[in-house]
């Protein structure tokens, strides 16, 4: 990945955007990298591929959800003390 300073972005905005739409750029600030440039499509890529996964509390899930976990975790605890 190349690597361009903020500076550099203000002098060569147009080669810098050409070099980020065949791969990606970081851009650093005070030596520091503080920014990723890439195409639409490599970001495409990268979103579609993001987890899209969420946690919840016992409070933020559903009403009927909640009571068929507890229908089966007491399901689960009569047959376990069946053996």
């Amino acid at each position: 990945m190349n690597t361009y300073s903020t500076s550099d972005l203000s002098r060569k905005a147009g080669d810098i955007i050409a070099d980020a739409m065949r791969r990606p750029v970081t851009i650093t600030q005070r030596n520091k990298p503080r920014l990723v440039l890439l195409s639409i499509e490599d970001y495409r890529r990268l979103t579609e591929r993001a987890d899209t996964r969420t946690a919840g509390t016992l409070e933020s899930m559903p009403d009927d959800l909640f009571q068929d976990i507890k229908m089966e975790l007491d399901r689960y605890e009569r047959e376990g003390d069946a053996s």
